[in-house]
């Protein structure tokens, strides 16, 4: 269905050129990555120079993954704890890991629905969503890990046309200390959450969220 609704819309790069082959690596942080083993995850510099390290040693700006990812990395932050059987380490959107203070554009033309610092170790920090309409429906778009600044004068119903520039990606720890990256989510319905929406899920949950957040992949093209 996103497919088609973006069909004959024009969409800007989140991160403001197109991410390919030449520029883009994929990242795996699921339990078969075995790498994963060796490194102190509740340690964020140690996690950054793990990330960056594999950023740099492929010669890549960017690394990408994580869509219905199940993840290895979330035993780092009680965020998550939930009951076992229910713990939350299904990834909901798409990460794109590259250098703090990197611009984020607005891929289609949107308003601010919500916006807030969500603080805590392993969260998302600060936090932009925006609202689309496209055709009949409504789509709504995540944006975490930001620079705290990027909500100073920030108001909900405020416009971003297609390309305007939105947000930065912060630094750990303001971040909700994660070594940088964009965690960019697409949700057709809030349920209610304003400024906040779960970014992972429990295996449990995940057709539910599966008929709620669209493969971010269809807007960022790569």
């Amino acid at each position: 269905m996103l497919e088609q609704l973006l069909a004959n819309l024009e969409i800007a790069p989140l991160m403001g050129i197109p991410l390919n082959e030449k520029n883009t690596m994929r990242m795996d942080f699921s339990p078969s990555n075995r790498k994963l083993l060796e490194v102190d995850l509740s340690n964020t510099a140690l996690f950054d120079s793990y990330v960056f390290g594999l950023l740099n040693s492929s010669q890549k700006q960017y690394g990408i993954g994580g869509y219905f990812e199940h993840r290895a990395i979330y035993q780092r932050s009680k965020v998550f704890a939930t009951a076992v059987e229910d713990f939350r380490d299904i990834h909901l959107g798409v990460d794109i890991w590259t250098k703090a203070g990197h611009p984020v554009y607005t891929p289609i033309d949107g308003v601010v629905h919500s916006f807030q610092d969500n603080v805590g170790f392993g969260n998302y920090g600060p936090t932009i969503i925006l609202k689309h309409k496209l055709g009949g429906k409504l789509l709504y778009s995540l944006y975490g890990h930001l620079q705290r600044a990027d909500l100073e004068n920030l108001v909900v119903g405020r416009l971003f046309k297609k390309g305007d520039l939105l947000c930065h990606l912060g630094e750990f720890p303001e971040n909700g200390d994660w070594p940088a990256h964009l965690h960019f989510q697409l949700m057709w319905d809030m349920m209610g959450n304003v400024g906040d929406f779960p970014g992972v899920c429990s295996h449990r949950e995940q057709e539910k969220y599966r008929q709620i957040c669209p493969n971010p992949h269809a807007i960022i093209g790569y």
